[in-house]
């Protein structure tokens, strides 16, 4: 799944001195997590195991990335389920966009 290296680049701002830095930082980690093909509870349990990040946190960040991203999303997670039988090869057509909502 994922390497320990892969998170070691990282040091994590503090989440309550520097909110918005933190989240940055857990929207850097969610965006390797979908360039590796993972679902939610994926990236979940990984960034939870590997950089020690809350699950609440990733779930909000997921979902607010997710409300942002609709379409990219809804691409995604078609062509991640393993119900699709039709395979095509992932291609980002929609632009991926981060929100600055967080405040």
């Amino acid at each position: 799944m994922f390497h320990d290296h892969h998170y070691h680049n990282h040091h994590l701002p503090c989440l309550h001195c520097y909110p918005n830095s933190f989240i940055r930082v857990v929207q850097n980690l969610i965006e390797r997590c979908l360039l590796l093909r993972m679902n939610q509870d994926d990236c979940v349990i990984a960034l939870a195991r590997h950089a020690s990040i809350h699950p609440l946190i990733t779930l909000t960040v997921w979902k607010e990335l997710q409300k942002e991203n609709r379409d990219f999303f809804q691409s995604y997670l078609h062509a991640i389920s393993p119900r699709t039988f039709n395979y095509r090869p992932f291609q980002r057509e929609t632009r991926f966009r981060r929100g600055n909502s967080w405040k």
